[in-house]
């Protein structure tokens, strides 16, 4: 009897635990957005953009303000709002669950403390059902971001689908008539390819500067506001670093007219054949600039609301 009790308390432990790294993983992505928006806009603008449209990420923060105002820094931005907050919130609860796995998988290991290894094993998992939330989203946004937009705005007019929309239910109601579910999950593949090795090194970087930053005789748990936001926003660089020539080819990807590409490797091909290997890191510097403090964001989000529920449940 007092072995099942001990069972059914560890098993409530768990899903508590699990339901408050969604949730704080959920507040953490509504942080990212809100400081990093205008810098990933700027980086869509840059990666989609012909040649010479652009002389560099200010001219792009120029072009837009010249023409929209400050409202034009945040077009676009209710897809990743609606989109990045779950997306994040799946994000750490499969970590969660990926750390939970390993534990499965070692059953006789000699301390509860994860391996670097292993803590990367779980943050490449994480971006496997967070893709299937933020791919949609990441194609709605993208379309929004470069509306009017030079050469692109040129092709999507010749092929039809150059059509203004208004917002999210408008973009999606436009690219499900224009390729059905198919269209909306345009992207899928690229976003996988980003996400994947860029969550395995956002995790594993986080967790250990966190503890190269921990206090001798403290836990990570009593970090303060500096360290946690230094360990967030190094391991957002990592990640972009990782992730960022697959971002590339994600947004030509899902801004490009039906047909232009045959999936993510026909992109990379054309890509490099057209622009150089340079083009991979189109957006690069204000990639790295949203990089620190979107993510050092994210983390004090996800710290400071993960103790709130502590004391709650």
């Amino acid at each position: 009897m007092e072995a099942e009790t001990e069972i059914e308390s560890s098993s409530l432990s768990s899903t508590a635990n699990s339901i408050k790294a969604f949730i704080a993983g959920g507040f953490g992505g509504v942080c990212a957005v809100l400081v990093g928006y205008p810098f990933d806009l700027t980086k869509t603008r840059l990666q989609t953009a012909a040649p010479g449209t652009y002389k560099g990420a200010l001219d792009v923060v120029k072009k837009i303000l010249a023409r929209d105002g400050l409202k034009g820094m945040y077009r676009g931005m209710v897809p990743p709002l609606l989109g990045v907050t779950p997306s994040f919130a799946i994000s750490f609860w499969a970590y969660d669950l990926g750390k939970k796995l390993v534990y499965t998988f070692t059953p006789e290991r000699v301390t509860p403390a994860l391996t670097t290894t292993e803590v990367t094993a779980a943050g490449f998992f994480s971006a496997i059902p967070a893709t299937l939330i933020i791919a949609p989203f990441e194609r709605a946004k993208v379309v929004l971001q470069v509306q009017g937009q030079g050469a692109v705005a040129v092709a999507l007019a010749a092929s039809g689908s150059g059509k203004q929309y208004s917002g999210i239910l408008d973009v999606s109601r436009g690219l499900y008539k224009e390729g059905g579910v198919r269209s909306i999950f345009r992207g899928t593949t690229a976003t996988l390819a980003r996400d994947a090795p860029g969550s395995a090194a956002y995790f594993a970087v986080y967790e250990v500067t966190k503890q190269a930053l921990t206090p001798k005789g403290k836990g990570p748990g009593d970090l303060d506001l500096g360290s946690v936001l230094v360990a967030g926003g190094l391991a957002g660089v990592a990640m972009w670093n990782i992730g960022l020539p697959a971002d590339v080819l994600k947004s030509r990807i899902q801004s490009a007219p039906p047909g232009v590409y045959t999936g993510f490797v026909d992109c990379a091909r054309k890509t490099v054949a057209s622009d150089g290997i340079g083009a991979l890191w189109k957006g690069f510097v204000p990639t790295m600039i949203r990089a620190f403090p979107a993510n050092a964001a994210v983390f004090v989000g996800v710290e400071f609301s993960r103790k709130v529920l502590d004391k709650l449940f």
